[in-house]
């Protein structure tokens, strides 16, 4: 498809090469989280899996507002954040497994993936805790006078706590460089929104500090992007912190033991309907952006993406117990007897 100025501004400005490049990467997250649903049910993945399976829209439409020398802290559901960011697979799969190839030598695990060369900080798993992080790096930034800006993101459940209410706070009072995203995907672990918090439209409880905010369509990554786009530049610009809100829904449980008892089947059903990988697919297919036959390729890569991060973690050799005493403040101290 040409690009016109008509169709770049339609699309955010973006060119069908980047438009087709946002769907591999939405295609990729949802087959490597199915993957790793499929090897914790073999026991290949030990521990807590949180999946982001219905939620790709929103990684893919951030990050993809975000300049190399960003920065993104998530919480525990990171998998697809890390993707979009561009981190490999292979270490992703690895450190699931809990390989020395791993992206942190096996001792992160799913909650945990990190990569420092492409400023992605890792996941945290105590909910809210990395808010108040992300306040800390915006201050580095701000202080050191770099055009730089901090993304962190969290579920909706997180805005109940008292971390919530203080990073935002704090973030409007320095104006930093933050944007706060909030994956609404309706339930806080088990718990629908209705039920967990008195504000259910979680933008509005930014006014509580006179800061910037939005609601979006999660699943529409396009939209995503634009309100992205809005949100980094203003932070960029010194005007102060945006929190952005993202209405998505999660296809699987809360975590991948989930017997899910707080919803039924049609109701997850009737979401299904809106997959937004699904949905974006129809949509650059029928407006001549990606032809059939490219998407079922596209498609059929990120299977062989996907499987090839399986295969190299299964072939990577169990972690080292030397990690354990390396990286830390203070090396064992040997006892002289």
């Amino acid at each position: 498809m040409a690009t016109t100025p008509e169709t770049t501004q339609q699309y955010a400005g973006l060119s069908p090469e980047q438009l087709i490049e946002m769907y591999r990467q939405m295609a990729l997250i949802r087959v490597f989280e199915e993957k790793c649903q499929e090897m914790y049910t073999r026991a290949k993945i030990g521990g807590f899996l949180h999946l982001y399976v219905g939620q790709e829209a929103v990684a893919v439409g951030t990050v993809g507002a975000l300049k190399p020398e960003d920065h993104i802290i998530t919480h525990y559901r990171d998998h697809g954040h890390a993707i979009a960011r561009g981190l490999d697979v292979n270490p992703l799969m690895a450190e699931l497994f809990g390989r020395d190839t791993g992206s942190a030598r096996g001792l992160g695990g799913s909650m945990h993936l990190v990569d420092v060369s492409k400023n992605f900080w890792g996941g945290y798993a105590i909910v809210g805790s990395h808010l108040l992080m992300a306040c800390g790096m915006a201050t580095a930034v701000k202080l050191q006078k770099k055009q730089e800006v901090v993304m962190v993101f969290f579920g909706d459940g997180a805005t109940n706590g008292g971390e919530f209410y203080e990073a935002l706070n704090f973030a409007q009072l320095g104006k930093l460089p933050v944007v706060f995203v909030c994956e609404n995907n309706l339930f806080a672990m088990g718990t629908p929104i209705a039920v967990h918090t008195a504000v259910q439209e979680i933008y509005r409880k930014a006014c509580a500090f006179d800061m910037t905010s939005e609601r979006v369509d999660g699943n529409d990554p396009i939209a995503t992007y634009e309100a992205a786009k809005r949100a980094v530049e203003h932070a960029r610009s010194g005007q102060g912190p945006v929190l952005l809100e993202a209405v998505t829904y999660r296809f699987r449980g809360h975590s991948a033991q989930d017997t899910q008892k707080y919803r039924t089947k049609e109701d997850v059903e009737k979401y299904r309907t809106k997959d937004p990988n699904e949905v974006f697919r129809k949509r650059l297919i029928s407006e001549g952006i990606l032809s059939e036959e490219q998407a079922a390729q596209i498609d059929q890569q990120a299977e062989q993406e996907a499987q090839g991060s399986v295969d190299f973690a299964d072939q990577s050799p169990e972690a080292d117990e030397k990690w354990l005493t390396t990286g830390i403040y203070a090396n064992p101290i040997e006892p002289k007897y």
